[in-house]
């Protein structure tokens, strides 16, 4: 009976000492060593440089699948994006990003550009003006 109940303390002991106490922590009793660790920024982060029109263009003409049909310099399936940049202009911009959206054919030959009618009207015209900067 004596080593069962010196067995019980013994637990009752060993649990109570190695369990964890949980302790309110007072912010203002806080020493203020601890508030000379926090790392704090010296200098203002330095601004994104923003695209300009023709450079989100070319990105968003880089990650669609313009390329597989175009190139800036020579004709592939369709035309360069010189030969277009040649043929339109600036006024023709709304009229350019309407014929990528909806896709076409006929105007540089027989074989249809196929639509891309997932792409937003303003992404098409940043496209637009990426392709009319090519122009030599």
């Amino acid at each position: 009976m004596k080593k069962l109940f010196l067995t019980s303390v013994l637990a009752v002991l060993t649990v109570a000492s190695c369990s964890k106490k949980e302790e309110t922590i007072d912010p203002a009793n806080q020493p203020e060593s601890n508030v000379m660790l926090e790392e704090k920024p010296t200098t203002e982060p330095e601004p994104v440089a923003a695209l300009t029109p023709e450079e989100e263009g070319k990105q968003l003409v880089e990650g669609a699948d313009c390329l597989s049909c175009h190139k800036v310099d020579a004709k592939l399936v369709g035309p360069s994006y010189q030969e277009v940049a040649a043929k339109y202009t600036e006024a023709d911009i709304d009229k350019l990003a309407t014929k990528i959206i909806d896709g076409g054919k006929g105007v540089w030959g027989e074989i249809p550009m196929t639509p891309h009618a997932g792409l937003s009207p303003d992404n098409a015209k940043l496209m637009v003006k990426y392709i009319l900067s090519t122009k030599k």
